[in-house]
């Protein structure tokens, strides 16, 4: 059933607001799960109200860094890293706007790559402000990488210190036809037991939090706009990408190819390394408690080589 427009929005549909199970959800997961210390906020754009989850000291002297979820995710997967990351340097999870989480689209829909780099724009420019206008490190998983790069590849080095592409998708190669197979009950008709179904056969049948299984679950039946998607981005416009980026691969992901896509990482993008996260799927990535030691381990010697500000 299409969305009612809201009053005086000249058309732009409204969008419901999420249920309460799944705010609870949401909120256990912080409660639980992210360190003593963390804070949240709400940043205003064009495009409706951000809402960030923030840990670590705000006048640290590092680069600030900013992560993207996966589809479905929720900035609450971040929860290892910015408990790592955060005894050192800012870290700011972030909910995408028209995906599950606690951001609130707007009457101005995005609806491009365009709308989307826009909007990221503004959320970063934002948080630069509290940085005193340090470049932020930005990084993604999945969806998120690819927002990331597409961002990347539009700014360029003069406002991002870093890249970070985790098991990017869409970004180097397509995802495998067994995945997209799998998934495709789910996206027809979301349900938490096609959520579940899902993320069990990708996983092998991992133990996954529960806490942040059951949020995705309640996630499968969030009032989602439709996800702004598209080709891959332009192998020319890659290979003139300056900014330093590390692609960090699930080893028995069932998305992509990793051997596959770290080639086409060698091909197309000149400032990045590559590397295998032992044992990971696509979906034990980024919260697993061993894959999250390994990709805290790479940012750290990633984040150290960094050119100072």
């Amino acid at each position: 059933m299409p969305p009612s427009p809201s009053p005086g929005s000249a058309g732009a549909p409204r969008i419901a607001p999420p249920s309460a199970s799944f705010l609870a959800a949401y909120d256990e997961v912080l409660t639980a799960r992210w360190p003593e210390g963390t804070t949240t906020s709400r940043i205003p754009t064009p495009y409706g109200t951000t809402h960030v989850t923030s840990h670590g000291p705000a006048d640290a002297p590092a680069p600030p860094v900013v992560l993207l979820p996966g589809g479905g995710a929720t900035s609450t997967v971040w929860h290892a890293q910015a408990a790592h990351l955060g005894r050192k340097r800012r870290v700011h999870a972030v909910d995408l706007i028209g995906e599950p989480g606690r951001s609130t689209p707007g009457d101005r829909l995005i609806r491009t790559v365009a709308d989307l780099t826009g909007w990221l724009g503004a959320v970063l420019e934002a948080l630069s402000a509290e940085a005193d206008g340090r470049r932020p490190v930005l990084a993604g998983h999945s969806y998120g990488a690819w927002i990331a790069l597409h961002h990347a590849l539009h700014v360029g080095p003069r406002h991002l210190a870093g890249l970070v592409l985790v098991d990017p998708t869409q970004c180097f190669t397509g995802f495998r036809p067994g995945y997209l197979l799998h998934a495709l009950p789910l996206l027809l008709r979301p349900t938490p037991r096609r959520a579940r179904a899902f993320l069990t056969w990708e996983t092998s049948g991992a133990d996954l939090d529960a806490d942040w299984l059951r949020l995705y679950e309640e996630g499968a039946r969030f009032p989602a706009v439709r996800p702004v998607t598209g080709p891959r981005p332009d192998r020319e416009a890659l290979r003139e990408l300056a900014v330093p980026t590390l692609v960090l691969l699930a080893e028995h992901g069932r998305a992509l190819d990793p051997v596959r896509t770290a080639r086409a990482v060698d091909r197309t993008l000149p400032h990045a390394s590559t590397y295998p996260i032992p044992g990971a799927t696509h979906h034990t990535l980024p919260l697993d408690t061993t894959a999250a030691a390994e990709i805290n381990r790479r940012l750290d010697t990633f984040l150290i080589a960094l050119p100072a500000e």
